[in-house]
């Protein structure tokens, strides 16, 4: 069974900077691409990052510049560093995980198995 826990999230003013973190556990291992999503009250959810099973990171162009994604296999935590954060009121991040056949997954069919959300609010 495949878990994901996340935590991290909280309250941002413009300009903040915030780490998201992913917990796995389960049938996961270094292999497995790792990915996160945002989504907004009544958004679809959208694709921000993933780390692929050889350590290559893609983004989307709303997370270029200013977030990393970075994953330590010793800890089997996937880990999202967001810096010059412009809050959008609340959104939910969630990190996600494929099965070995997608090696960079961006659609939300693509991935298996999901965490529960971090929710990054605007307090300004």
């Amino acid at each position: 069974q495949v878990q994901l826990a996340q935590s991290g999230g909280g309250l941002v003013q413009p300009g903040d900077s915030l780490r998201l973190s992913c917990a796995y556990s389960g049938d996961i291992h270094r292999g497995h691409a790792m990915a996160w999503f945002r989504q907004a009250p009544g958004e679809e959810r959208t694709f921000v990052g993933v780390i692929r099973g050889s350590g290559r990171r893609d983004y989307a162009h709303l997370a270029e510049g200013r977030f990393t994604i970075d994953r330590d296999n010793y800890k089997n935590t996937v880990y999202l560093q967001m810096n010059n954060l412009e809050p959008r009121g609340t959104d939910v991040y969630y990190c996600a995980a494929a099965g070995g056949s997608v090696s960079a997954p961006r659609q939300i069919s693509d991935l298996d198995w999901w965490g529960g959300g971090s929710q990054v609010a605007d307090s300004s």
